[in-house]
């Protein structure tokens, strides 16, 4: 019998047992001929088996079935004719398998619009509540559009499953950098780009990667989120919408400002504003929002860093804008406020700011915004006293 290529290590199995009780070690030995003792050592898994022969023995010394047989890598005896247990387990497969491509050839076009609206409607409410008030249903929203893309067979639908999934999975990587789940976020957007990919949306898949960024930001890597952002910006330029490039221009100008370059940061900005189109959004990109108060917003948040005195009236200028449906953006946006109305000595101006950062903050779960208005805070403190 020839010399099986890997070592095996036999294990005790209890559901094998209480199939076989009749199974003991005495009798092993006997059938087999090796010693009760080798024979309990095998079982506990103190000695290795590196021989089909000794499981060859073992299975005709017990009068094993096919199935147990497999189970030791020994070709069953009769290959004409699988083991009950492997046609039921088959069975359940195709019955599985049969139901879930069933349900998934039920979603048209309707319920693709359906789910769309059901994304976008998340995306308001996390806006104005934040991730944490809503998580079930992100996961609940996930999880059905994945289903669905997973098992869809008719090439259209397919695609557009797959954009929606895009863009859910974009909006969950989203939550998850402001929860500071950065390995979660990476995850949603990894997910996101593979359907982004299939669907074939660059405006999509560039968003996506744009957002992935920020994950490197976070992580303390603004040299690699510069050069993402540029390379997203240099790779799809000519497939994108104006709206979409100013939102990369204001990104690449944020991660130029963490970076303490200001001349880049400035030329970014400027491209941004010569790009914005008119208007608050376009119905084709709903995950996106940014009009002239944003980035004026976007402007304050990376000049702050330089000390530039214009910061103030810009900060003040988009915080006229807020139209109370953005509480995350908000608390951001006062924050930075905050921060320029210190820089320029003034504490006593700067605390009701951060006070409603931090009341945002915690009503919206952003750990991402709790740190820097801790910061603020003591900041504020030591000024006032």
């Amino acid at each position: 019998m020839p010399r099986h290529p890997r070592h095996h290590v036999v294990k005790p199995d209890k559901t094998r047992e209480r199939r076989s009780p009749g199974a003991s070690q005495t009798r092993i030995s006997t059938a087999t001929g090796i010693s009760q003792g080798r024979i309990s050592e095998l079982m506990r898994g103190q000695r290795q088996v590196s021989d089909l022969e000794v499981f060859e023995r073992v299975a005709t010394g017990l009068g094993l079935p096919d199935h147990a047989r497999m189970l030791l890598g020994l070709a069953p005896l009769d290959i004409t004719s699988p083991s009950t247990d492997g046609d039921d387990e088959h069975q359940e497969q195709i019955a599985e398998l049969t139901a879930r491509i069933e349900m998934a050839a039920a979603v048209d076009q309707p319920m693709v619009m359906i789910l769309t609206t059901d994304t976008n409607n998340l995306r308001l409410l996390d806006r104005r509540l934040g991730s944490v008030a809503i998580a079930e249903k992100m996961r609940a929203q996930i999880s059905q559009i994945r289903r669905a893309h997973h098992h869809a067979v008719r090439p259209g639908i397919r695609a557009q499953l797959a954009h929606t999934l895009a863009e859910t999975e974009s909006l969950a990587g989203w939550q998850a950098i402001n929860t500071g789940a950065l390995n979660d976020a990476w995850t949603h957007y990894e997910n996101a780009k593979a359907a982004a990919r299939e669907a074939d949306t660059p405006a999509v898949l560039a968003y996506v990667c744009a957002e992935q960024a920020y994950v490197l930001m976070d992580l303390g890597r603004p040299a690699q989120a510069t050069e993402l952002l540029q390379y997203i910006h240099a790779t799809h330029r000519d497939q994108l919408p104006a709206r979409l490039r100013t939102w990369l221009f204001a990104a690449e100008a944020e991660a130029a400002a963490i970076l303490g370059d200001e001349a880049t940061c400035r030329t970014a900005l400027d491209q941004a504003a010569a790009l914005l189109p008119d208007g608050n959004g376009d119905p084709d990109m709903p995950y996106l929002s940014i009009n002239a108060h944003h980035l004026a917003r976007w402007r304050g948040n990376c000049l702050v860093r330089f000390g530039d005195p214009g910061t103030v009236e810009d900060l003040r200028s988009a915080l006229a804008g807020m139209d109370g449906t953005y509480n995350r953006a908000e608390a951001a946006l006062r924050c930075d406020l905050g921060h320029a109305l210190l820089a320029l000595g003034e504490a006593q101006a700067a605390q009701p700011h951060i006070q409603r950062a931090q009341q945002l903050a915690t009503m919206t779960g952003s750990r991402r915004q709790r740190k820097r208005i801790e910061e603020l805070s003591r900041a504020v403190t030591r000024a006032l006293r």
